[in-house]
């Protein structure tokens, strides 16, 4: 689809490289942790209504998460091999047009949740402050993955104050859960572009953690895996949601595989590689409701 539109409208393909629409890895990442929260909350049976709104709502702040990042990133990102060809880098994009983009699809957003209750309306707001705020913290912070987790995991909260009418404490769990999973990997997203970074001054949790970045990983994914469980204990799961995260461990494991060398490229398909850790737990939790 996408090469279509490159073709026949050159003019819109630099919007869509923009807003990552043409790599639905990040979406991805973000949908699947927003749909345990959705199937949690609706105890398996989620309205559609609310499965709607959220996947529309993943796919359209995701977008605008990139284009407030690029934005962000737009005097850096030419100094970095994996960014120096994004539109606002080499000026196909200006900064003002781009901030017009992400305007309206942060009101498209807005329009979104007026169709929920007051509750989850009042929680978007927390969203979309995190989404705006983490671009500019790779400035004055090496943890910038832990803002990006706090951004990534807001839609928990929402999905059950969408569904339930609160946010339970199990959601705040599920929250951990994700933050924690979302630092490692875009640890090792940002080990692809370290060197770079190091060059151009931007920090991240893969500066930070230098020589222990793949031990300090595995522990975020212990974490992650060990929280997860305690979901399943309070909600008295069965063997399906302890499969899935079975299965996650799995991909966990591949994962250390590529990153042993802390090589740039497998480094990046690692990173790429929790989209089937993400899809794992979402498969348990399925056939754990069915």
């Amino acid at each position: 689809m996408f090469a279509f539109v490159e073709h026949r409208y050159p003019a819109l393909w630099p919007y869509i490289q923009l807003m990552r629409l043409d790599r639905p890895i990040g979406t991805l990442l973000l949908l699947w942790p927003t749909l345990w929260a959705v199937w949690i909350a609706g105890n398996g049976t989620p309205s559609l209504k609310t499965i709607v709104i959220f996947f529309l709502g993943v796919v359209i702040m995701r977008a605008a998460g990139c284009v407030i990042n690029d934005f962000a990133d737009r005097d850096v990102d030419g100094g970095v091999e994996r960014t120096k060809g994004r539109p606002l880098a080499t000026g196909v994009i200006s900064s003002k047009k781009a901030l017009a983009l992400f305007a309206g699809l942060g009101l498209m957003a807005f329009v979104l949740v007026l169709f929920l209750n007051e509750l989850t309306f009042w929680l978007s707001f927390g969203g979309l402050g995190l989404a705006v705020l983490y671009p500019f913290t790779k400035r004055f912070t090496f943890m910038p993955q832990l803002f990006l987790g706090a951004a990534f995991s807001w839609a928990i909260p929402m999905a059950f104050a969408a569904e339930t009418g609160g946010v339970p404490e199990i959601a705040w769990l599920l929250y951990v859960a994700n933050l924690v999973w979302t630092v490692a990997y875009d640890t090792q997203y940002a080990m692809c572009d370290r060197e770079d970074d190091l060059k151009m001054g931007i920090k991240s949790t893969a500066i930070l953690f230098g020589d222990a970045d793949r031990l300090m990983i595995g522990i975020l994914q212990g974490l992650t895996l060990l929280a997860l469980i305690m979901v399943g204990q309070r909600l008295e799961f069965t063997w399906p949601w302890y499969a899935g995260i079975a299965a996650m461990s799995v991909t966990f494991i591949y994962q250390h595989t590529l990153i042993r060398y802390r090589e740039r490229w497998p480094s990046f398909h690692a990173f790429l590689n929790n989209h089937w850790s993400g899809a794992c737990v979402f498969v348990g939790l399925y056939f754990q409701y069915f």
